[in-house]
């Protein structure tokens, strides 16, 4: 269960509002993935994902989620974690090869708290060519999120996994020449 903590921030019920607000303003530290982090990772990825869509069930995708990471995102991407309280509070998968961004997970305690714009400019670092990404249509606080950060929507699509509509969206750097 969640409750809500300030500014529409969500925090487990067993913590106060004073530790939500002491998560969204701790020390961000970004590093490498480490195949340590794979429990925690998933358990972040159900917990955001179902905080952001209550209508589905997430914890029925779980083993699904786990056979992905393994198999499709971990070959492929560039994995980077968001620690802060001694914790996993957020991760990015991007495809450096390619640039494509996979996925961006925050806590939903820590939203608004830095580690999402953190998470994306190492991102934009790792793939300083540009970035291409799915977003939910339905996903406002996202798509705004993606928007703020220079990315413009540059087509609509289904996606193959969830069958919801999509919004291409994509970054370039801006051509200083």
């Amino acid at each position: 269960m969640f409750f809500t903590c300030g500014m529409g921030h969500v925090g487990d019920l067993g913590s106060s509002q004073t530790e939500c607000l002491a998560m969204r303003s701790a020390p961000i530290l970004l590093r490498p993935y480490a195949a340590s982090d794979e429990d925690a990772a998933i358990a972040l990825w159900q917990r955001t994902w179902q905080a952001a869509y209550p209508d589905i069930d997430f914890a029925a995708r779980v083993a699904w989620w786990r056979a992905r990471w393994r198999d499709e995102l971990m070959p492929k991407a560039t994995i980077v974690v968001a620690e802060a309280n001694g914790g996993l509070i957020g991760f990015v998968t991007i495809e450096t090869a390619t640039g494509y961004l996979d996925q961006i997970v925050v806590a939903p305690e820590a939203w608004g708290g830095g580690a999402a714009e953190a998470l994306l400019a190492e991102a934009m670092r790792l793939s300083p060519a540009g970035i291409e990404l799915l977003v939910n249509t339905d996903n406002a606080r996202a798509v705004r999120f993606y928007s703020k950060h220079g990315f413009t929507v540059t087509g609509a699509d289904v996606s193959l996994i969830s069958r919801r509509p999509v919004h291409r969206m994509r970054w370039r750097p801006i051509d200083r020449a």
